[in-house]
């Protein structure tokens, strides 16, 4: 964990590096413009770690004010970086073309000034639209036909939430207008998968009154995501319990009409907090004749498992929130976002998110709650 965290600020700090190096070749200031800057940086680079230490300490109002800025500097300094890449690339192409061709073409080469203010203003741009993008939820829809529900029941409504992320950021404001969504779906079973709150609670008043608002037919249910971990499994329990969840912890039950299980994320597993769970020893003690729901908050679905759970349900990834950061999202897990048809029958969803980390933007990868329809089979 400490050498991911390492690997982390050194990637982010040699990219406030890089963009400081772009800054001065083109706007060539003098020493006390750069150190300022160079100060600035820094401080940047490190406030994820600061932010944290002024709420563990309970200085929320700085803690609130310094995650604005250091996270929408984070969103503006990604999407600058990439862009500033996407340019270069397209000067070295033609650099590439001009050498082959042996012909001089200056007016294809994006000049450094003229590519770091294209840049900037692409980066503002996105940024501005990732913010309202953010507070835009979606409502997806999946509609799966079973012949596993009892008899005289035709459908079935189960609504999903994950990565609402609740903390200093995404507070009631952005907490109800999910839940308007969710009640408009009109939900016999309400689910979280995981990362209800974020890495520390110390405040949110009012969050779990919302969140037991919704009281759906068949009871709301809940698995951990690693930032309950994060946050301190116990306070994060007990939050999600009083905002009126079962949180199903390598369990299973049988709720109504259907089973559903759940097992905690395997952050708890690496903190050395908790022991493994068989999946396949979970689903196999649940009746075969009901469809069976399992909740696991990352998308990875565990080979013996398959054929034994009809849904799994899972989030984690945002589907990278932030284009491009979608590529490296799916390239550590490839079932990133969508509807997932597995061997055995089983089928995995995977959420793109209800909220957000850190910055408060989404770009390409809008929020959503996710409407799951079980349907009774033609026969």
């Amino acid at each position: 964990m400490n050498f991911f965290f390492l690997t982390v600020f050194a990637i982010y700090g040699g990219m406030h590096v890089y963009v400081f190096l772009r800054a001065r070749n083109v706007f060539a200031f003098g020493t006390g413009t750069g150190a300022a800057l160079a100060a600035f940086m820094l401080v940047m680079t490190f406030a994820p770690v600061v932010i944290r230490l002024f709420e563990r300490y309970g200085y929320e109002l700085a803690a609130r004010t310094l995650s604005y800025i250091a996270y929408l500097w984070m969103a503006l300094l990604f999407i600058f970086f990439c862009s500033s890449l996407l340019v270069e690339l397209v000067n070295l192409v033609s650099r590439t073309i001009s050498w082959a061709t042996r012909a001089h073409i200056p007016g294809f080469l994006i000049q450094p000034r003229a590519s770091f203010l294209l840049c900037l203003g692409i980066s503002f741009a996105i940024c501005v639209y990732g913010y309202f993008d953010a507070k835009d939820i979606r409502t997806e829809r999946l509609r799966i036909e079973t012949s596993k529900l009892p008899a005289g029941m035709d459908r079935l409504t189960i609504v999903q939430i994950s990565d609402v992320h609740l903390g200093l950021i995404v507070r009631s404001a952005r907490l109800e207008n999910i839940l308007a969504a969710v009640k408009e779906a009109k939900p016999d079973m309400f689910i979280s998968t995981g990362d209800l709150v974020d890495a520390q609670i110390n405040q949110l008043p009012g969050l779990a009154e919302l969140l037991r608002q919704v009281s759906p037919k068949y009871g709301k249910f809940a698995v951990t995501g690693n930032h309950e971990f994060y946050a301190g499994l116990e306070k994060a329990l007990v939050f999600t319990r009083e905002a009126g969840f079962t949180v199903l912890r390598g369990e299973g039950v049988n709720s109504g009409p259907i089973n559903i299980a759940g097992v905690d994320d395997h952050t708890g597993v690496q903190m050395g907090l908790l022991r493994p769970v068989s999946e396949k020893a979970l689903l196999e003690e649940l009746p075969k004749d009901k469809f069976t729901l399992f909740l696991k908050h990352q998308p990875r679905v565990a080979p013996e498992a398959l054929g034994l759970f009809d849904l799994q349900i899972s989030g984690h990834t945002h589907k990278g929130q932030i284009y491009p950061f979608t590529y490296l999202s799916e390239f550590t897990y490839p079932l990133n976002a969508g509807r997932y048809d597995l061997p055995k029958n089983s089928i995995l969803y995977v959420s793109r998110g209800s909220g957000t980390w850190g910055p408060p933007i989404r770009f390409l990868s809008p929020p959503e709650i996710t409407v799951i329809e079980l349907v009774r089979k033609s026969q």
